[in-house]
Formats: structure tokens, sequence, C-alpha cells
């Protein structure tokens, strides 16, 4: 049975995930400025795993109160289904986006884990043989002369298996309402959650995918059609109501189960507060995608008590 909050409904079904292993960096620099665009460049082009190289998102802002060198930080998350990729993408993209930005150092942003990954170390050779190891701020770390002074960066990494692919989808009656709805979901997963990232341009999905395809069987994704506005007077799956004339889908990555169903749970409460929004689902496909059952229900509940404002 279908909940509703005020006049939306809450589709009673779930969000479907699968695992993925993930890896947190901390990025920091001399300034807030510094530190974002590092973290920036270390995340573009890494929405979905279908295309892209990990997907990736920056998680939060630091104070330099909680940072390993106390200097302005960001928290940055990447994902891959195979660990040994994990650690390429993660040598490339702090290579190539960290290493290279104005006064920026990395740090391992899970140091508990018990699994690692050499990518400080791998780094370092970039310092032809004048790299340094060191042990600054309690950690283990390479010294690489670089032309602006020296980059530090921490010898090993964490890796954690983790859930990518939670998701809600706001169905609106026109796109300005949805996007708004969107953007406030996004922003309030941002104020109440951590651990998460929205890996997709500013959180937000404009063209949700289904498994596979009807007609072109080499590819891996296609366009998610029962709710795709312009198709429903056209297919017979059609999952939106006649009033419904866009939809926005927000996609969570985690570094905990817990972590992701809370933030759909948020995303709802913040969507749901926008005048011109139907109807909350969420995409699964019958279980064939990912074990993890994210149900909507079950998100909201733990959220019941919370007062979202965005």
């Amino acid at each position: 049975m279908s909940l509703r909050i005020g006049s939306v409904v809450v589709e009673d079904t779930f969000a479907e995930a699968f695992p993925m292993y993930a890896t947190r960096i901390i990025v920091t620099a001399s300034t807030k400025r510094w530190a974002l665009i590092a973290a920036r460049m270390a995340t573009g082009f890494g929405t979905s795993i279908i295309a892209c190289p990990g997907e990736c998102g920056i998680e939060t802002l630091l104070s330099p109160r909680i940072t390993p060198d106390s200097r302005p930080g960001v928290a940055i998350q990447i994902y891959h289904s195979d660990p040994a990729n994990l650690k390429l993408v993660t040598i490339a993209r702090v290579g190539q986006c960290i290493l290279t930005a104005p006064t920026a150092a990395v740090f391992d942003g899970l140091p508990r884990a018990r699994r690692k990954m050499g990518v400080g170390r791998a780094l370092a050779k970039f310092g032809d043989g004048f790299e340094k190891e060191d042990s600054i701020y309690g950690r283990k770390v390479w010294r690489i002369p670089v032309m602006e002074g020296e980059f530090i960066v921490e010898d090993s990494f964490g890796v954690v298996k983790a859930v990518a692919g939670g998701n809600i989808l706001i169905l609106a009656r026109d796109r300005e309402s949805g996007l708004k709805a969107a953007e406030k979901a996004v922003k309030a997963i941002k104020k109440y959650c951590r651990g998460v990232i929205m890996p997709f341009p500013g959180g937000i999905v404009r063209s949700g995918s289904k498994v596979g395809s009807m007609k072109y069987p080499k590819l891996r994704a296609t366009t998610n059609h029962p709710y795709c506005p312009t198709l429903k007077e056209i297919v017979k799956d059609t999952k939106l109501p006649p009033e419904v004339n866009s939809v926005y889908e927000i996609v969570i990555n985690g570094l905990k189960k817990d972590y992701v169903i809370k933030a759909m749970g948020v995303a709802i409460l913040a969507a749901a507060s926008v005048p011109g929004v139907v109807k909350i689902d969420a995409g699964n496909y019958g279980g064939k995608l990912g074990p993890y059952h994210l149900h909507l229900k079950e998100a909201l509940e733990i959220v019941k008590d919370l007062k979202v404002v965005v």
C-alpha cells in the first residue's frame, strides 16, 4: 500500500542497489578554493560505471580542525566494482588531478579499513628517485619533489565494500517543479547525511536508464522508457500518471547501506515538500541488478522524526 506525504504519493517499492568497492580520500590545500578545485577535477567523469572509469563524487567540506595537516579539506569518494581497477582509477585521478593542483595534499579517509591499496607508494615514483618516505601527522607519507615545492601523499588508502545505486524518482507536473524538488533533495542530503555521494551532475539525473536494450542487444543500458513523459501515450508499460510531465532521479552511493537508505528518506521528505510533485518512486529491475533492496517505506521510517529544512 502506498504512503502519502501531504498530496504526494510515495510508491510502495524499492530502489535496487548493488555492491561496489570504495575509497575515501581527504584532499587538503592552502585554501578551501584550491582544495575544492582539486577535488572537483579528481571526481570528474565519474557519474556511472556503465561508461565511466569509476563512480566519484564530493562527500563534504572539512574544517582545518579535523584534517591531518590542519588545512582546509574536502572528502571525496571513488567507487568501482573491481578492487584492482579501483586502485588504478584512484592512482590516475590522484596523479593527474591532485598532484598537479597547486598546494594540494592527499590523505587516507578510511584509516581504520583493513584492506589497503598502495596509491601513494605508486605515485611516489613520479619523484624519479628523489622522493622520500616520511612519517608526519601520525601517518606514513611520501614527499614528492615538484616545481612548486613538494607533494605529500599518504602511502596507502583504505578500501571498503560499499553500496551504490540507491535512488529515488521524483515525478512532477512540470520540469520547473521537478527540478526544484530534486535540488532541494540534494541540498537536504548534503545537510543531514554523511558517508554518501551523489555522482551525477549536481547530484541529479535527468536521463535515468534501464538495464540492457529492447532493440540494441550490445548496449548495457538504455533510456528508462516507462518513465519518459514523451512516451507515456506510446508505450504500454508506462509508469507515469497522466499529469506527470517530468521525472528526475537522485542516485546515491554510500560507504554503508544504512547511510544510503537514510539519504533516500531525507531526499523523499525534501522533494515531497515542493508543490507540483505528484509522486515519489524508485528504480528497480525486479531484483536482476543488485542484492540490496532499499524500500522507500523503510527509508521514511528511519527519518520519521527528522524535520528536514532546506
